[in-house]
Parts: C-alpha cells; structure tokens; sequence
C-alpha cells in the first residue's frame, strides 16, 4: 500500500509531523506514507491521496484576480502538485481525504469558487482562524449533514473543532454535499457521493490526536486505501 501526503514547500517531514503520526496511528505503516511538496514532487504510484494544509489556492484557478490588501499567499508549484495528483487520484478512482487547504483545492479542482479572505469579505463572529501555536484549541462546533458519509463517521450530530483558514467555501463545486457546516453558515465539509471515496474538511483532525471524530476520520480513510490496494491486487 501507498498513501500519498501532499504539504508545503516548508513543511516539517519528520515523524513529529501531525500528518504522519495520525495515519500511523490509524493503521497505514510509516514506510507506506509518500510526502509530496514542491521541492520533493514525485510519489510514484499511490493508492490514496491525503491533501494537507498549506497556502491559498491561487485565485487564476477559480477565474477571479487575486485581492489587492496583502492577504493572499500562494504557490504556484503547491496548486500544480495538489491539482495534479488530485486528477490521477480522481481519473484512477483512489479514495481522497482533503484537510483545509485540501478541501479548498477539491473544490476548485471540481468547478468551485472560494471566499478569499473571510475578514474583508465574509466577515463573521465566528472564529475561524486561530494561530498554529493554538493548534490544539477547540474554536466552534461543526453540524453535521444527516445522511451523509460524514454524519456517518461522527456518529454525532455536531462536534467541536479547532480552526486555523481565512478562505472558504464560497460557490461549492457540482456533484459535492455540503457534510458540515459552521454557526455562521459557512461550509465546513465536503464529500462525494458513491465511489470513488472522497471526503474533506475544513478543520485540522491531524492536530487533535485524542479526539474521537479525528481517529475515526483517519481510519476510515486508512480502511478505505487498504481496500483500494487489496481491490488493485499487487503491483507488477
């Protein structure tokens, strides 16, 4: 089996990482795990794609110019290598966890729009975006879609989670539901219906290790790509 981990350019690779540990812990062996970033993009072939956190999306991607008030950080080489594998994961029927940014970037890649920067734009009295120091705190709570995937994998109604984006979900993309969303209306979570698998979430389940709809998050998607490798049948 091999799990694909797309991160920024800067991102911290050793086995403290969030990332890693949370797939480790869900059942998918460190050795299977391929991290892709800009500076290291290559994985070979995979059997599940796991889009991690990182920069904005660049707004050229959703047919809207960039904010001019500072806002907005990109990286070309991040949206070329997340895009990229998001097509070969979709086109080959992988299964796909997309986490903040990730959520982002399925939504586009699939024809939707994104709030840019919710402060001058959407402004809200929820919280939505917390220092990375802060990685751990419990912002505001999520409801959850009755019926969907992810209702299923709650098994609650509503669940508190931490927050740490100024861009969200503006026009969401055809053939995506709406699986969670915030106090204030904003869309929280997204998923596809039947198969190939895909769910993805605004809020960072990696962070919070003892957190039960984290756990059951991760080995959802860690059973899901076992499936999918077992399904393939081994490699030649």
């Amino acid at each position: 089996m091999r799990v694909a981990l797309t991160l920024d350019r800067d991102a911290d690779l050793s086995e403290s990482n969030d990332y890693l540990r949370s797939l480790v812990e869900a059942g998918i062996p460190r050795e299977a795990i391929a991290i892709a970033t800009p500076l290291s993009p290559d994985v070979g072939p995979f059997d599940a794609l796991l889009l991690g956190g990182g920069v904005d999306v660049d707004p050229v991607r959703y047919g809207k110019e960039r904010l001019d008030n500072g806002t907005v950080d990109v990286d070309a080489e991040r949206d070329a290598l997340d895009f990229r594998l998001f097509g070969e994961a979709r086109h080959a029927g992988l299964p796909i966890l997309g986490i903040c940014r990730g959520l982002q970037v399925v939504n586009v890649a699939l024809g939707g729009t994104l709030v840019q920067d919710i402060p001058s734009e959407r402004p809200s009295p929820v919280v939505h975006q917390r220092p990375r120091e802060e990685k751990t705190r419990l912002d505001h709570h999520v409801a959850f879609t009755p019926d969907t995937e992810l209702s299923r994998i709650a098994e609650v109604a509503e669940a508190a989670v931490n927050s740490r984006h100024h861009q969200a979900i503006e026009d969401v993309a055809p053939g995506l539901t709406v699986s969670a969303v915030a106090p204030d209306g904003m869309p929280e979570a997204v998923e596809a219906a039947g198969a190939p698998w895909l769910v993805a979430v605004q809020w960072h389940p990696e962070n919070l290790s003892g957190d039960g709809l984290s756990k059951r998050l991760f080995r959802e998607f860690a059973r899901r790509a076992k499936a999918r490798e077992q399904a393939a049948g081994p490699r030649p």
